[in-house]
């Protein structure tokens, strides 16, 4: 089964480059470049480099032994993502691109960030390879999140908010990619998740697909075998795709992306873009994209700001369009019982978009079997949510204090 792209970033009826002639110009040389640059070993030298001496790679895949026994199933393990530098899977992608970026001459890095993950990672290689950096971040999102704008500040980023639309994710791509084009002389798009025009969903995925291979060999340690399955949340779909990519070839092992069901499928008021979207133009490159009953763009929502993106990416559309994803979806309430279930059975405190893959296997205990062995990527700690989780999200005091509580 090959998911490769094919030269013009298209997998099949998805990806490719939806964007005006000189912009879409930009990204063929841009494509061609990193192409180059990838059949270079002094390149793929001080990326390993990097990704082992600065990332803190390679990251733990640690047996969650408490955490399995609150789900009453499988033998559960957690690929820590949430140990890198930074704190989350960001970093492997924002050392990539930041590479790319220097090697073109590049002098400022412009990204948009929605839990804020993304944006500290960049903010974070900026200060690294001593460029200039101007993130994009809904106003909404700022609130839930500011833990992480002080970060961006600290690391010398220049956080701009984002009031049009609903000052979300979605917002926050559209106002970036709108001063990357007027400043693309010196600039240079940090895209965090694996979406928009080629060559971006082909660079995030090659970044990222370092936390599958690691998987895949940690675990035939652990255990002398695959997994059954390996679990993540999907919002834009990095993550995801860091996990699945490995093993993607191997039919065996079950690859589940969790999609934020938000207040309810039945509400409206979710992001459940690979199970409810359809084939449509978005950001430059055709996806999965949530629309309305009149087949105009519809708002996603998520807790998670990570996770709060109308569109997916391509690949992960592909995958689910040839039958080789299976879906879960989980609601905040959900995810923030996850949440706790893990920080008090493991002492972990995982960031609230991960959560939404922890709840799965809370909300399907009887899935997996006690012979199966799942890997989780926790992608990303939790800092920066429990501000938010505690004043805006509990329902009601009984979980706030005691035992843990199961979704």
């Amino acid at each position: 089964m090959n998911t490769n792209q094919n030269g013009k970033g298209t997998f099949g009826q998805f990806g490719g480059v939806y964007l005006p002639e000189g912009l879409a110009a930009i990204l063929a040389d841009l494509a061609a470049n990193y192409q180059a640059l990838r059949e270079d070993p002094a390149f793929e030298e001080e990326l390993r480099q990097l990704y082992r001496d600065y990332a803190n790679r390679p990251s733990l895949l640690y047996h969650a032994a408490q955490f399995s026994k609150a789900v009453g199933g499988p033998k559960v393990y957690l690929k820590r993502e949430d140990l890198n530098h930074t704190g989350a899977h960001k970093i492997n992608n924002v050392i990539g691109q930041g590479l790319v970026a220097r090697s073109l001459g590049k002098t400022k890095l412009i990204a948009e960030t929605g839990a804020g993950q993304h944006g500290t990672a960049t903010a974070t290689i900026a200060a690294y390879l001593g460029m200039d950096c101007e993130i994009f971040m809904g106003a909404r999102d700022i609130d839930a999140q500011k833990p992480n704008v002080y970060r961006m500040r600290a690391l010398g980023a220049t956080v701009t908010p984002v009031t049009q639309g609903l000052g979300t994710l979605k917002d926050a791509v559209d106002a970036a990619l709108m001063v990357y084009a007027q400043q693309v002389d010196e600039a240079f798009y940090m895209l965090g998740s694996a979406v928009g025009p080629h060559p971006y969903p082909t660079m995030v995925r090659d970044f990222q697909q370092v936390i599958g291979e690691e998987i895949k060999e940690q675990i035939l340690e652990a255990e002398g075998r695959l997994p059954t399955a390996v679990v993540a949340c999907c919002g834009g779909g990095s993550n995801a795709l860091g996990a699945f990519t490995a093993f993607i070839p191997d039919q065996e092992v079950e690859i589940v992306a969790v999609e934020p069901a938000g207040k309810g499928k039945l509400s409206g008021e979710h992001g459940l873009v690979l199970g409810t979207g359809v084939p449509e133009v978005l950001h430059g490159f055709k996806t999965l994209v949530l629309v309305d009953e009149q087949g105009e763009l519809k708002m996603s929502y998520s807790a998670a700001s990570g996770l709060d993106y109308p569109g997916v990416s391509p690949i992960l559309s592909h995958l689910k369009e040839i039958g080789r994803l299976s879906l879960g979806e989980v609601t905040d309430q959900e995810a923030v019982n996850a949440l706790l279930t893990l920080s008090r059975t493991e002492g972990i405190i995982p960031a609230l978009e991960s959560a939404h893959a922890l709840a799965y296997l809370l909300q399907n205990p009887d899935r997996y079997g006690p012979d199966d062995v799942v890997v989780i990527n926790l992608s990303g700690r939790g800092d920066k949510d429990v501000e938010n989780v505690f004043e805006n999200l509990l329902e009601g005091a009984d979980q706030a204090e005691g035992a843990p509580v199961k979704a």
